[in-house]
């Protein structure tokens, strides 16, 4: 019983699952609005895009890595390649007049120093597209973030914005923001593991064997009683 309620369990798990990788799905595929738009509901917004216009203050730069070079910003796996980091520039809207965080991209480590990718840095008015994005949870065992000596190896927005003296509102820039020479945009990472239909069978199958199992012990002929040779004998003489 208690297999077979477990493998229960886990279709409506897996229900549970395709419709969040759906959600996810739908989120990052919708047209982009203004931010000024959504402003006081991004607690309910993560992963949904989004358009900035304003100004980046590059003198502020951070970096949280090291990371690889994410190629695919739909819901799928990550593509392994050379080392890096992603940087997080401050960036002043026009509209709403907050200054925000944008994770511009990726950069490998010889580039991290912004005077060796000067071309990327651009100091006039532009626009960004890219989705809204909430703090990371520190997975086991990673290490803790150290924002005064600016070490940061997760997404920590509400920390990043204390030291900066921003809005608490991280925004992942897209890959079309990417400007020749600068950080590769598209760095959102959206990985869902769903391994329920290999629960589901693994318990069903279990619930099966318990089952046969439990019909053939109580399903098997019960043996004869043994012979009791004194008492047999003990009988056939008070007959005679």
């Amino acid at each position: 019983m208690t297999t077979f309620a477990l493998g229960t369990w886990q279709i409506f798990r897996l229900q549970w699952k395709l419709g969040l990788i759906k959600d996810l799905e739908m989120r990052t595929s919708t047209r982009a609005v203004p931010l000024a738009s959504v402003i006081d509901n991004l607690d309910d917004m993560e992963y949904y895009r989004v358009i900035i216009t304003g100004y980046f203050d590059h003198s502020r730069e951070q970096y949280i890595g090291p990371r690889s070079l994410h190629k695919d910003t739909a819901v799928t796996s990550m593509q392994p390649s050379e080392s890096g980091m992603n940087v997080i520039t401050p960036f002043i809207c026009n509209e709403p007049d907050i200054t925000i965080l944008v994770n511009r991209g990726w950069v490998p480590r010889s580039k991290v120093d912004p005077s060796t990718r000067q071309e990327g840095q651009i100091e006039g008015e532009t626009t960004v597209t890219g989705v809204i994005r909430h703090s990371d949870r520190r997975r086991p065992f990673m290490p803790h973030n150290d924002p005064e000596k600016g070490r940061w190896f997760w997404r920590e927005s509400n920390a990043l914005a204390a030291l900066l003296g921003t809005s608490n509102v991280f925004i992942d820039a897209d890959a079309r923001s990417t400007l020749p020479g600068g950080p590769i945009g598209g760095q959102t990472r959206v990985t869902l593991r769903n391994e329920h239909l290999q629960y589901i069978f693994t318990w069903y199958t279990l619930s099966l064997i318990t089952f046969y199992l439990y019909v053939k012990f109580w399903k098997k002929p019960k043996p004869a009683p043994p012979l009791n040779l004194k008492n047999s004998i003990s009988h056939f003489a008070k007959i005679r």
